[in-house]
């Protein structure tokens, strides 16, 4: 079945080594070189290797590498342009937004997409692409005309009438056929993701020698064609941009634990803190570069069919399976940033066990492979070296641990803030993009944070801090208390607007 079409890819092991650890079997004998430390040396790492330059004219690596140079953003910039063989696929999708870049309407304003794919979008063979950059192309091409042809007719009746209706049960040979084939070949699910097609493969640099910043970025494909929607996808870029800083914190704090240096930890936990702030103001710029009012205007072509009332028996992939499939949407969710941050401060290990979590668990199997290796083995280092037993040691270490799980929840309460206002004032949509519950979800993973921010909070010795760390741990520790208590209010109030926020499946 379709829904078997993820596999494991091995990571590559490149330039610089993240650690030189192997992962053995319980009782294993230790192995020169591998990473001791933390009452865990019996359990040992495989490698893990942190590329240290884009290696930009290699196309025979996948183009998602974590690295220094690149961090969580593809290793080279996204290929903007599908070549000359592709053609048609390329005018359809030009020619699809709502709003065309000259102000006139595309094919989705009076949903002509599906007729179009029906008859001028030949079934092209992918059999003998192996570019990476160029699959990569086609994945998020090949997944932007599926969500779009799947869900032209909800987008129309939710324009006509605020209702979404059902999406089309059958996507097409010509569309599904070279999607999944194109989707086995990078190791990923044949459908719209976060970083392989919506948002992390879909900008261009308008200077090609500039910075990734705002205003020189440009999208690749769009639905929607608005400014809203620019704004929406490319803070997300913009954010991600700082990325390269939280892997080279990241590393240094987790061989600084490994080393019990407690200066270089210290060291590089404000770094690390310091470059959370900044993604998360970065994330703040979202408010005046797409407006709320204008997200349900491009929303619904980023939703999944897992868990969506839109598609209750799944979609069929003619040419490849006569049993009907689902899969989540895209959603900021899938974004590696907060993930790594769960990992390293081992928030994860304390996540509550129920259908929510095992949501954000599934989640994260919507990301590049090598994404997910990267997080895993952080989580496992994390917890070989016992980064946070070692931070709560001294009363110093543990203010700078302790903002850091709130640079994380900055950034879990100002998307629930967003949730509220872009979505669910706007509609009774019960679902988000990605099949999760829109009320209980996230304040799932909140909750979890402001309790270890009380619980961490609470343990520190004030006595001992800098004045700096002080004001900081008090500021953390009020605010930590007030949240919580309205954050359970408010999500007992809307729980009364929205039923069945405890359905998952």
């Amino acid at each position: 079945m379709m829904s078997n079409y993820l596999f494991k890819q091995p990571s590559q092991v490149l330039r610089s080594a993240f650690t030189p650890g192997f992962r053995v079997s319980s009782g294993a004998r230790n192995i020169a070189g591998a990473p001791r430390g933390g009452g865990a040396a019996a359990t040992l790492l495989r490698p893990f290797s942190v590329l240290t330059d884009q290696t930009v004219n290699d196309t025979s690596l996948p183009m998602f590498m974590v690295g220094t140079p690149n961090g969580f953003l593809p290793r080279q910039d996204p290929q903007a342009e599908l070549p000359k063989e592709f053609s048609r696929l390329e005018s359809i999708l030009q020619r699809m937004p709502i709003q065309l870049l000259d102000g006139e309407p595309g094919l989705l304003a009076s949903g002509q997409f599906g007729e179009a794919v029906r008859d001028e979008l030949p079934l092209y063979d992918v059999d003998q692409v192996h570019d990476q950059r160029l699959l990569s192309a086609l994945f998020r091409d090949y997944s932007f005309a599926a969500s779009a042809y799947l869900l032209e007719p909800c987008d129309v009746l939710f324009r006509q009438r605020g209702e979404y209706g059902l999406g089309r049960k059958v996507l097409p040979m010509n569309i599904a056929v070279p999607l999944t084939k194109v989707a086995e070949k990078i190791h990923s699910k044949p459908f719209m993701e976060y970083a392989l097609s919506y948002a992390l493969y879909n900008y261009k640099r308008l200077n090609p020698l500039a910075d990734l910043t705002y205003d020189n970025l440009a999208l690749v494909r769009a639905f929607a064609g608005s400014e809203s929607e620019k704004g929406f996808v490319l803070s997300h870029v913009t954010m991600v941009a700082h990325s390269p800083k939280l892997i080279k914190y990241t590393v240094g704090a987790l061989d600084a634990a490994q080393a019990k240096d407690r200066a270089r930890f210290d060291q590089q936990m404000a770094g690390l803190n310091e470059t959370y702030e900044t993604i998360n103001n970065e994330m703040e710029m979202m408010w005046s570069r797409s407006l709320p009012s204008d997200y349900v205007h491009f929303r619904t072509f980023i939703m999944g069919t897992k868990n969506q009332p839109m598609f209750p028996d799944g979609v069929i992939y003619e040419g490849v399976s006569d049993q009907p499939v689902v899969h989540r949407g895209e959603s900021g969710a899938n974004d590696s940033m907060v993930p790594l941050g769960d990992n390293l401060l081992q928030i994860t290990e304390r996540m509550p066990e129920n259908p929510l979590t095992r949501v954000l668990k599934d989640f994260r199997t919507y990301r590049p492979t090598n994404h997910r290796e990267f997080l895993e083995h952080v989580q496992d280092r994390a917890k070989q070296v016992n980064l946070k037993q070692f931070a709560l040691q001294d009363d110093n270490s543990a203010a700078l641990y302790l903002a850091n799980v709130d640079q994380i929840r900055a950034f879990r309460h100002r998307h629930w803030n967003f949730t509220k206002e872009y979505i669910i004032k706007y509609t009774d949509h019960p679902v988000a993009t990605g099949g999760s519950p829109i009320v209980t979800w996230l304040p799932n993973q909140l909750s979890a944070v402001l309790e270890l921010l009380n619980e961490v909070g609470s343990g520190i010795n004030m006595e001992q801090l800098s004045e700096g760390n002080k004001i900081r741990v008090d500021e953390i520790r009020k605010r930590a208390n007030a949240q919580q208590r309205f954050l359970n209010r408010e999500v007992a109030a809307l729980k009364e607007r929205f039923k069945n926020q405890d359905k998952t499946e």
